[in-house]
C-alpha cells in the first residue's frame, strides 16, 4: 500500500529546468546531466511527482559536477501523479513500481551500450522501491535509497545484493525509524556487501526531494542526505 505521505508538498516542477538536456534512452525521455565521456553513471529513479522535480534535476547536476554522467528518467512517460484528478488512485502507483524496474533495467543496458562501465542507482521514495529490485541484479554497483515507499523485510532480506545505503527520516509513517533500522539490521546479516543506515532527525518523508528551497533548514538536511548518497556512490560505483 502506499501512504498519504507520498502524495504530500507536491514539488515545484519545470520541464525545460537544470543545466543537462533531454534526449531518450532505453525508450524513456531522460534528463541527462554530467559528462558525456564518464564511464561511470548513476541512475535517479523520482518519487511519484516524476522527472521534471525542478530539486531533483539540481541534484542531478550536483552529481554530475562530482564525474559522473546522470540519467533521470520519466518512468511515468509524461503521466505523473495529479492530485487534481478526481479519478486518481493513490494505490495503483504502487504497482506501477514492477513496470519501472522493467523499464530501469532498458535503460540501464542503454548506458552499458555507450560504453557506461559501473552504474549506481538512487530512488526516492516510490523509485526506492524500484532500486531494491535493481539492487538484486549485476545491473548496478551501488543503490541508494532516500524516503523509501513501502517495503518488507522479505524485499530487504531477498532482493538486495549490492553495497546499499538506506536514508530515512524521523517523522515517517510510510517507512517508520523503527523499520528502516530494522532494514538496517537485516542487510548487515549480509556479509558480501556493505550497508549503510542513517535516520535524520526532525526532517519528514520526502525531505531530500520535496523540500522548501527557501527554507534554510530544510536544505540543509537535505544537503546532507544528498553528501551522503554521493559519497556512497563515490566509494563505490567505481
Amino acid at each position: 500500500m502506499s501512504s498519504v505521505e507520498c502524495f504530500k508538498n507536491p514539488p515545484a516542477l519545470g520541464s525545460t529546468s537544470g543545466a543537462g538536456t533531454l534526449l531518450e534512452l532505453g525508450g524513456l525521455k531522460t534528463y541527462f546531466t554530467g559528462p558525456s565521456e564518464s564511464k561511470h553513471a548513476i541512475l535517479l529513479g523520482s518519487d511519484v511527482f516524476g522527472y521534471e522535480n525542478l530539486n531533483l534535476r539540481k541534484l542531478a547536476d550536483k552529481v554530475a559536477a562530482a564525474g559522473f554522467f546522470v540519467v533521470l528518467p520519466d518512468f511515468f512517460y509524461g503521466d505523473p501523479v495529479n492530485l487534481d484528478n478526481p479519478q486518481f488512485d493513490r494505490e495503483s502507483w504502487h504497482k506501477l513500481t514492477e513496470k519501472g524496474y522493467e523499464d530501469a533495467k532498458l535503460v540501464i543496458a542503454a548506458l552499458k551500450s555507450q560504453g557506461i562501465s559501473a552504474i549506481g542507482a538512487a530512488g526516492f521514495c516510490w523509485g526506492g522501491n524500484v532500486v531494491v529490485k535493481l539492487a538484486k541484479t549485476n545491473d548496478i554497483q551501488a543503490a541508494v535509497i532516500l524516503h523509501p515507499g513501502r517495503l518488507t523485510d522479505e524485499e530487504i532480506a531477498v532482493y538486495i545484493l549490492t553495497p546499499t545505503a538506506i536514508l530515512g527520516a524521523e517523522i515517517d509513517k510510510t517507512s517508520p525509524p523503527e523499520q528502516t533500522k530494522h532494514f538496517g539490521e537485516i542487510l548487515s546479516t549480509k556479509s558480501a556487501f556493505n550497508s549503510f543506515v542513517k535516520i535524520f532527525p526532525g526532517v519528514a518523508h520526502g525531505w531530500t526531494a520535496r523540500y522548501n528551497a527557501e527554507d534554510e533548514s530544510a536544505v540543509k538536511s537535505a544537503e546532507e542526505a544528498h553528501l551522503d548518497m554521493l559519497n556512497w556512490f563515490t566509494k563505490y560505483v567505481n
